[in-house]
């Protein structure tokens, strides 16, 4: 899942050119980890909660530390500023709940490769370069590859996928509007607190007919910690030691990361060709930044 920005630099500029440091890149990589290890732990939950249920609990999780964080002072906001932050809101909870829908039927490195389209196709859509042209092609044929028919295929698994795609998009684009408007990360926390209250009569809901046990409970409220609130809070570390261009550029790696602990931790194994694909996907972002000129910070 994206973590929450701190909002947008008052006014636009050219990013220093400085790189990203080994405490930095160690940061990343520990975010990235701490991601997908989240929402493989948080799949573990599915047999007794569903991803209904695991999302609630890691909707929960995100507000009480994204709250913390922000403090929003929520009676200040106008509704200039509310709309964007309720917007944002409804883009959280489906962002959550379509990612875990697709993580349940096609799996985490599949599920989390197609939800990483949306940023990539925000950045590609932001130039006119050719070879970004070129790198929409790759992507486009790794997509393509992975949703080829085949007897297990699962459309609806990545119908969900794309679903999370589009909303990954739409947060990029959210955020920026609310960190226009909102100081801070009260934008963001405000829209979290909407996203948790939409989310109670799902876990009330829940609890009644599908009772938790301990060990679900559990895995959901880790799944919150590792998924939410570990990279929150390491990703604020981390804006203030790398350059936005690294940042974006290390976020490449996260299709490959789900697809390492999918490995690993839950068994989920790929093909050569499904590796192949998402190598594409992942490439064609990782050529699309590296070159890139100098980043502009909105």
């Amino acid at each position: 899942m994206p973590t929450a920005p701190a909002g947008p630099a008052p006014a636009t500029r050219t990013e220093p050119a400085r790189s990203a440091t080994p405490a930095g890149v160690a940061a990343m990589l520990g975010s990235g980890l701490s991601n997908q290890i989240g929402a493989a732990t948080g799949s573990l939950a599915f047999p007794v909660l569903g991803p209904v249920g695991v999302v609630a609990v890691r909707q929960y999780v995100a507000a009480a530390v994204l709250l913390a964080v922000g403090r929003p002072a929520l009676r200040s906001f106008t509704w200039a500023q509310w709309r964007p932050v309720i917007l944002l809101g409804l883009v959280f909870g489906t962002m959550n709940l379509s990612l875990y829908t697709a993580i349940d039927r096609v799996g985490l490195g599949l599920g989390v490769t197609l939800e990483f389209l949306g940023p990539l196709a925000i950045a590609l859509a932001a130039t006119r370069r050719r070879v970004d042209a070129f790198c929409a092609v790759v992507a486009a044929a790794g997509v393509v590859t992975l949703m080829r028919p085949q007897p297990s295929t699962d459309y609806v698994g990545m119908g969900f996928g794309l679903l999370g795609a589009v909303c990954w998009a739409a947060y990029i684009l959210l955020n920026r509007t609310v960190g226009s408007r909102i100081p801070g990360a009260q934008g963001t926390a405000a829209a979290a607190l909407l996203s948790a209250l939409t989310f109670l009569p799902i876990g009330l809901y829940v609890v009644l007919h599908h009772p938790p046990t301990a060990a679900s409970l559990g895995y959901a409220v880790a799944a919150g910690v590792l998924a939410s609130a570990v990279p929150y809070l390491v990703d604020l570390f981390t804006l203030r030691h790398v350059p936005a261009a690294a940042f974006g550029l290390f976020m490449s790696v996260n299709p490959v990361l789900a697809a390492l602990v999918g490995w690993i931790g839950l068994g989920q194994g790929l093909g050569w060709i499904e590796g192949a694909a998402i190598g594409a996907v992942v490439g064609a972002n990782v050529l699309s930044l590296a070159t890139s000129g100098p980043r502009t910070a909105a």
